[in-house]
């Protein structure tokens, strides 16, 4: 895939030179592996469309079996990426592991907090961030995240940019409970998410349900209304 004129511009990519085989062979391992370790997988990878539509920049889903069970695709992309490279998605995904909800989201779209907003609405348990950039302040907006609506935040980027911010697991209301190493090498973030953890009872039993009904039109019929001490704002 190429999409330069030369140093100084850009063109529509050219996703003829593109490998497509191997990355559905390596697609195809990745489940075949999940399947045979029996674990849920999550990957990014680049997605195909027909007749010369540019491709989605997507995450794939694969269950415990070896079975692809959904794919996300991006909906809000760069500059670069509307321009010259990929076709947008049109719709959150959800999917449901032992009882627990995901939602997915990729990269640039940590900067759009409707997506997060959404997938509160969805009544998801996590979700999964794929992030391809070295930016500490996108990984603290991830985080917050976790604290505006006390769900965890799987925040995963690679390697190479781990010096700055690790990849690893932010928990309702908002504190990482487990993060890679920041040494530039591959490793995991392993945690519980456990619904019933008393130290999340504060953030999912009282604090989420209690900012549901804070946006609900709960202060409509608390206004006061009429009052001049209320209504004049250039006096004290």
């Amino acid at each position: 895939m190429v999409c330069s004129t030369g140093p100084d511009g850009l063109t529509e990519a050219d996703w003829s030179r593109t490998a497509w085989d191997v990355l559905r062979e390596e697609a195809e391992e990745i489940a075949a592996l999940a399947g045979e370790l029996g674990i849920w997988a999550v990957f990014g990878s680049i997605h195909r469309l027909s007749a010369g539509n540019r491709p989605h920049n997507s995450l794939y889903v694969v269950s415990d079996r070896g079975e692809p069970v959904g794919r996300y695709d991006k909906r809000f992309l760069s500059h670069t990426e509307v321009g010259h490279l990929y076709a947008p998605g049109v719709a959150p995904l959800v999917f449901e592991v032992d009882g627990y909800r995901f939602g997915c989201a990729l990269c640039i779209e940590v900067d759009f907090s409707g997506v997060f907003a959404e997938y509160e609405r969805l009544d998801v348990d996590c979700v999964l961030v794929s992030v391809m950039v070295d930016d500490e302040p996108r990984s603290v907006v991830a985080q917050a995240y976790g604290t505006l609506f006390n769900y965890w935040v799987a925040y995963s980027v690679p390697a190479q940019f781990s010096a700055t911010a690790p990849a690893g697991l932010v928990a309702p209301g908002g504190r990482w409970v487990a993060r890679c190493a920041g040494d530039g090498r591959p490793g995991l973030a392993v945690a519980d998410l456990d619904r019933d953890a008393p130290e999340w009872h504060t953030a999912l039993k009282l604090a989420r349900p209690w900012r549901r009904t804070a946006t609900a039109g709960l202060y409509e019929s608390r206004v006061v209304q009429g009052d001049p001490r209320s209504d004049t704002r250039t006096a004290f």
